[in-house]
């Protein structure tokens, strides 16, 4: 009567079949995701103001960067503007201006 408490049988049972572990796994990932942040207008004038710096002045930056599981670093200093297409270089990495979470000096 032992293996029938608390969980039955399944307790001594450790085996799982090779596509329910990807499923497992592919659940763990969703529930990990995180939504893209949505930043106010004085966040994102401070951004602007904190890249111009970095861009006219040379300094360096980290570059907070937007990724669905966790977030991405970029530290270095704002080498270009492309406007039309909203996005910088820094430290040789092109970065959308959308994906942009933070940016510190």
């Amino acid at each position: 009567m032992k293996k029938l408490e608390g969980n039955g049988l399944w307790e001594s049972s450790r085996m799982i079949l090779p596509e329910h572990r990807v499923q497992m796994q592919q659940r763990r990932q969703l529930l990990k995701r995180r939504d893209r942040p949505q930043l106010d207008e004085q966040a994102i004038e401070q951004i602007q103001q904190r890249l111009a710096d970095s861009l006219e002045h040379k300094t360096p930056v980290t570059v907070t960067v937007y990724h669905p599981y966790e977030p991405r670093h970029i530290t270095g200093h704002v080498e270009s503007v492309n406007v039309h297409r909203r996005r910088i270089l820094v430290d040789g990495y092109w970065i959308g201006m959308e994906d942009i979470e933070d940016v510190t000096s």
